[in-house]
């Protein structure tokens, strides 16, 4: 059946959507250094500290320290700092940006981010993509996190429409679930799995370049 509003915006994830998160390399980097699977991922983002920072509590480098730490803990040795290694091999996903440049001015754009204080000044000074977006929503600057509800109804809000009139793009399937919870159309696009952005979004009748 026809979604009864047509869309007018998509919201995009930041990490993952519009940036290579390069899962293959935090990989790598437990493999080479004989630690248990996912454990340079989970030691960063699946902690308590990371709960906070997230929502705007906290110390980001006492956070890292801690990450660093637990990496330590796990490996029962000192390590180098393998967070900033793969850090260093994340880049922006040039084809997704293309998508993003091409839904303009046609639709309104946003970004919703689980992520640090940090990322408005990234997307505004270090990769220049700030007028891009009508809008960014940034977790530790409201304090809540995706997959609460209130956190995709603010976004659609800010951009002056109601759910029902926005795309999400997130990917995550939990957060695509919670999306589509609150009415809006939602897409998980996972680039590891070769999904293509523009066929995503032209299933649901978004057209970039329309």
């Amino acid at each position: 059946m026809a979604p009864a509003t047509s869309p007018r915006a998509v919201v995009f994830d930041f990490g993952g959507v519009l940036w290579d998160m390069r899962w293959d390399v935090a990989r790598e980097l437990d493999r080479l250094h004989d630690l248990p699977r996912s454990s340079v991922f989970e030691t960063l983002y699946r902690s308590p500290a990371w709960t906070e920072i997230e929502r705007g509590v906290g110390d980001p480098a006492a956070w890292l320290d801690g990450a660093h730490a637990e990496l330590e803990r796990r490996a029962d040795r000192p390590l180098p700092r393998l967070h900033e290694e793969w850090r260093k091999a994340q880049a922006l996903i040039d084809a997704n940006i293309a998508v993003v440049r091409a839904l303009r001015p046609a639709y309104r754009c946003s970004v919703l981010s689980n992520a640090d204080l940090s990322l408005r000044g990234r997307l505004e000074r270090e990769l220049g993509l700030h007028d891009l977006f009508d809008d960014i929503v940034v977790s530790a600057e409201v304090g809540m996190a995706k997959p609460r509800p209130e956190v995709f109804r603010l976004a659609a809000e800010r951009l002056r429409l109601p759910p029902e009139a926005c795309v999400f793009v997130d990917d995550w399937d939990r957060n695509v679930e919670a999306a589509r919870d609150v009415g809006m159309q939602a897409v998980l696009h996972r680039l590891d799995q070769g999904h293509d952005l523009r066929a995503q979004l032209g299933a649901l009748g978004v057209a970039a370049g329309a």
